[in-house]
Parts: structure tokens; C-alpha cells; sequence
């Protein structure tokens, strides 16, 4: 199972292939829209990238309530804890 460093790096990896910037100093309370610069084609493409790379779904209303990185790693250790067991 992932822990929640290696899913930061992760995130990491993939924003910065889509956005094509670095975000080595990424925090959990950056806001993906505004501190981010994400639009919400921007956050689909990542949710559909981690779900495709760790095999799991998340639902529209685990989506809607993703405003900060922290709020995506908590989702994203939650998810991984119920899916191994």
C-alpha cells in the first residue's frame, strides 16, 4: 500500500506533467484552483490519472469536496485503507 508521501510524490509527478511547471514545494494547504492554477478540466484530468494508476473510483461527491492538496491526500490514504482491506 502507498503511504501518504509517496502519494504527494505522485501528485507531484503528475501535475507537473500537465502543467508542465514544478511544484517541488507543494503543501497541503495549497488550494488547487487558486493556489494551484487548476480550472476543473484540470482537476479531471488529475482525479482520472490517480484513479487510473491506483485503481480505484471516487465519486462525484468525494470530487466536489476537494479544495486543498491535504484535502486530496486525505481522499486519496482513505480510499487506499478501504480498498486493501
Amino acid at each position: 500500500m502507498k503511504d501518504r508521501t509517496s502519494i504527494r510524490a505522485m501528485l507531484v509527478e503528475l501535475l507537473e506533467a500537465d502543467t508542465g511547471e514544478t511544484f517541488a514545494d507543494l503543501k497541503e494547504s495549497d488550494n488547487l484552483r487558486e493556489g494551484l492554477g487548476l480550472d476543473s478540466v484540470d482537476v479531471v484530468s488529475l482525479v482520472s490519472q490517480v484513479e487510473r494508476r491506483m485503481h480505484i473510483r471516487l465519486t462525484h461527491e468525494e470530487l466536489e469536496k476537494l479544495v486543498t492538496v491535504g484535502d486530496v491526500l486525505d481522499l486519496l490514504v482513505t480510499k487506499l485503507e478501504v480498498h486493501a482491506a
